[in-house]
């Protein structure tokens, strides 16, 4: 088998994926798997060990260029490829298999994708969190239900390079004489994620006081906030606090979290990079839900207020309060870090 991945967009489905692409490995030991996805996933899926190839997608996110994806699917025709798993929804990122004349093209029914998957599987909410809907492609349609439960579900493992996390440390000048705490207190999709930054800083005071130290991760949109939270600090406390966000590159970022003791996260990106590096995790949850996509690793707490509203799935709160985020209180997530800290 020659296997052509299209892979998600979003930092945390690609880490989730690489549980089909273990569970492929596992079947196939002798395939060979290629990814298709945005430039910035390529030091990701290069920390992936059943990964060959990361081929980047020069369509951006959203386009639909059929004219360059026709390009792109003949251009990729002559590699020999008997397989693809479409991991997207939409009909845009199922139409370059077909014009790579792949063979077995194989996805969840979305946006009219009739003919352009010939394995086409019908419903994705026969299976309730998203790492089940993934794996489930890598069996057949008829058997899926009775093998595939998130128990089974191989849990992703980024590796980490040993020299490449000390080069990071002393490039951002990070010691590990305290423990240290990663906080993440961004999330791309929305602000309905997003715990208070003001809760983030009463957690950032309360460990430092501790004799933690706090590492604060995000991109640059995030750095604001972090930034907001590192200034809360008492002046005599802030050299315990580092503001990493908008500093690292990704691949620095999946190494220095590899090195906290415990990462506090909003349901993010970050969050599964965490749980796949091995790290201990607080997950907090606002307008999302563990009972789709929690951290898959064996050291979790998840935490969330349990009012009427919440789960809603919503990008910004429809009720304008926030209280899924506002109403959980800071000693209830430090209460979940102190389990690991003692």
């Amino acid at each position: 088998m020659k296997i052509l991945i299209i892979g998600p967009s979003w930092v945390g489905d690609m880490v989730m994926s690489q549980s089909l692409y273990t569970t492929l490995k596992q079947q196939h030991p002798e395939a060979t798997i290629d990814v298709l996805a945005p430039a910035w996933c390529k030091p990701i899926l290069e920390r992936m060990p059943e990964i060959n190839q990361a081929l980047e997608m020069p369509i951006g996110h959203g386009m639909f260029n059929l004219s360059g994806r026709w390009k792109l699917g003949r251009s990729l025709a002559g590699n020999g490829y008997t397989h693809a798993f479409v991991l997207p929804n939409s009909a845009k990122s199922a139409l370059i298999p077909l014009f790579a004349e792949i063979a077995s093209r194989t996805g969840w029914k979305g946006e009219m994708r009739y003919g352009l998957l010939n394995d086409l599987r019908p419903d994705r909410k026969v299976f309730q969190y998203m790492v089940e809907r993934y794996v489930a492609l890598a069996y057949p349609k008829d058997s899926m239900l009775q093998q595939v439960k998130l128990a089974n579900c191989p849990r992703p493992a980024l590796s980490v390079d040993p020299q490449a996390q000390q080069q990071a440390l002393a490039r951002h000048s990070l010691s590990t004489d305290r423990p240290a705490i990663g906080l993440c207190p961004g999330a791309e999709f929305g602000p309905a994620k997003r715990w208070p930054e003001r809760h983030y800083a009463e957690i950032a005071l309360r460990l430092i006081e501790k004799g933690q130290q706090i590492w604060l991760f995000g991109s640059a949109k995030d750095r604001e906030v972090t930034e907001a939270i590192r200034n809360t600090l008492p002046a005599e406390l802030q050299a315990h606090c580092h503001n990493l966000a908008g500093e690292t590159t990704l691949i620095e970022a999946v190494d220095l979290l590899a090195a906290c003791h415990t990462v506090v996260s909003n349901d993010s990106g970050l969050m599964h990079v965490s749980a796949a590096v091995g790290c201990n995790i607080v997950a907090i949850y606002g307008s999302s839900s563990p009972k789709y996509t929690p951290p898959l690793a064996d050291s979790v707490e998840m935490v969330h207020t349990d009012i009427e509203c919440r789960p809603c799935f919503k990008r910004e709160c429809p009720l304008q309060h926030l209280d899924c985020l506002n109403k959980l209180p800071p000693s209830t997530v430090l209460q979940a870090v102190e389990k690991f800290i003692g």
